[in-house]
């Protein structure tokens, strides 16, 4: 048991880390680009903040155990830390709309997307110890068939991500340079092929959060309500990622939403934040 100074720091630092998503979506598309000069100290602070949460939810108490206890801290700090780096987009904003404004800053977007090849990485391995700290608790079944749509899911993402982080940036210098020229007929086709690859890597995540969530309620991870939380939403996010982007609005941009590189982590950054209390 704890005293109650200890939980109320831990209702504060729980509320802390749950408020970091929302608010990094919330600043960068409401506020848009501004300087690193202005955004790089602030994410560092974040950073630190959200460092020391996590200690205080438990990494202290649960690295003290054997060998067991670092590696359920290990498992859950794979899981959150990629959205520990996508913080920072809240200074960097969304992606530029225009051609011109992707070139004038096409370092920036470059590292955009390396963060999120890094983000998929540390997921991964993550999911690899959730896995087996699943299994060890007495589940295959579902954690077995997570990791491996996660598994699918990754390669695709670094794919996709490369294509828009360095592909696209080198192909809009080269229009932005002479913008008359006729665009080749192959970067439509490729364009509809990331277009594909972009879906079916973005419903295998939802799929592998959903399996995952199934699983950590089988084993006692997951509290009912909880795990069903998680399934709804995974749910409704592969079902506005299978609309068309012809559909009406607002069918529209709740698929655009969902299909966001970072949002898909959203709730495997939960699922690390929630293991580090009650595991």
């Amino acid at each position: 048991m704890y005293n109650d100074s200890t939980t109320c720091k831990q209702k504060l630092s729980l509320a802390y880390l749950w408020l970091v998503p929302p608010v990094t979506m919330a600043i960068g598309f409401g506020i848009g680009s501004v300087s690193y000069k202005f955004y790089l100290p602030i994410w560092g602070l974040n950073a630190c903040l959200m460092i020391f949460s996590a200690y205080n939810l438990g990494v202290h108490r649960v690295w003290k155990q054997d060998g067991t206890g670092r590696q359920q801290v290990v498992t859950a700090l794979l899981l959150f830390i990629p959205w520990l780096l996508f913080s920072i987009f809240a200074g960097m904003g969304p992606p530029p709309a225009t051609l011109q404004g992707w070139v004038n800053t096409a370092a920036e977007q470059q590292t955009r997307y390396t963060i999120l090849i890094a983000g998929g990485i540390l997921l991964l391995l993550g999911a690899a110890l959730l896995k087996t700290r699943l299994q060890e608790a007495g589940e295959n079944l579902y954690s077995e068939l997570a990791f491996t749509a996660l598994s699918i899911a990754m390669p695709l993402f670094v794919i996709n991500m490369a294509f828009w982080g360095y592909y696209l940036t080198d192909a809009f210098r080269v229009f932005a340079a002479n913008p008359a020229a006729k665009r080749p007929d192959l970067y439509v086709a490729i364009k509809s092929l990331f277009y594909v690859i972009s879906v079916a890597e973005v419903i295998l995540f939802y799929l592998g959060i959903l399996l995952f969530a199934v699983a950590l309620k089988i084993t006692g991870s997951l509290s009912k309500p909880a795990s069903r939380w998680y399934i709804g939403c995974s749910l409704i996010a592969i079902l506005l990622e299978l609309i068309p982007p012809s559909w009406p609005e607002p069918f529209g941009t709740a698929g655009y939403l969902v299909a966001i590189p970072a949002i898909p982590f959203v709730m495997y950054y939960l699922i690390g934040v929630r293991l580090l209390l009650r595991w």
